[in-house]
């Protein structure tokens, strides 16, 4: 598997992103293009333009999608990871990713079985990397815990604070993502203790989880994820914490001794 030619099929079809989603309509269960077009649009997925299609020529000029199978190579080999295809396509502004994100450069979305990446440039290969590993991270612990239907809050914000803290492991602090730092320890503790604490059981499939998770609605940008990066930090000035560990650790784990 590893990196999908995503670039020939922008080479045909670039102005047809339906077309482009039919080919993938196996891997989302035979859903129709339009849903899944509309699903990888909130996550950033372009929509034909002047911009995004400058955004292509540059990825294709500067070998995006070769780049991209190198660092799938490497991290399938270090983690002992799954072979799934890892889809590139260029980013938009769209989406959660645009007004509620503080990152308007990269995203991406992940599955127990596929990853999808968004990016405007690769001006820094180490961008696309520190993006890789995230979303790669999110892949390697959803097989691993093998409870994907049943995640919870609790399970969402932990999955997306271990994948950055992999960033920070394999990449360095450079290459964080913006929401690690962009609330203060004051602003976080209040935060969790008025709001995450008590819906920690909430299921992915309710709206409450994706409002607090994504910050939507009256809650700050990406808020749940910053909780999660903050969970952590503070587990690891007590515990050592390997790569694999955050693999296979259940999310309880985390937040049993910590006091945010």
């Amino acid at each position: 598997m590893g990196g999908v030619k995503t670039d020939k099929w922008l080479e045909t079809d670039f102005h047809r992103p339906l077309e482009i989603c039919e080919r993938m309509r196996d891997s989302f269960g035979g859903d129709s293009p339009n849903r899944i077009y509309q699903y990888l649009s909130d996550f950033g997925m372009y929509r034909p333009n002047r911009r995004t299609l400058r955004s292509f020529n540059e990825l294709k000029e500067k070998k995006a999608w070769d780049c991209l199978e190198r660092i799938f190579i490497k991290y399938k080999k270090k983690w002992q990871g799954p072979d799934v295809p890892v889809y590139l396509f260029p980013k938009h502004t769209g989406g959660i990713f645009s007004t509620r994100s503080l990152d308007t450069e990269k995203s991406g979305v992940s599955f127990d079985d596929k990853v999808f990446l968004f990016i405007s440039s690769l001006d820094d290969e180490k961008e696309l990397e520190a993006l890789f590993v995230h979303e790669y991270h999110h892949v390697c612990r959803l097989n691993k815990q093998k409870k994907s239907k049943d995640y919870t809050l609790l399970d969402s914000v932990i999955l997306e604070g271990l994948a950055e803290n992999a960033v920070l492991e394999m990449c360095g602090e450079a290459y964080l993502a913006k929401w690690c730092t962009q609330y203060s320890p004051k602003e976080l503790s209040k935060i969790w203790n008025h709001e995450f604490k008590d819906h920690l059981q909430y299921k992915k499939t309710t709206r409450l989880h994706d409002d607090l998770l994504f910050g939507l609605k009256k809650y700050p940008p990406l808020i749940g994820y910053a909780v999660g990066y903050k969970i952590i930090t503070l587990y690891k000035e007590k515990n050592d914490l390997s790569i694999e560990d955050s693999f296979v650790l259940p999310s309880e784990k985390f937040v049993k001794d910590v006091n945010l």
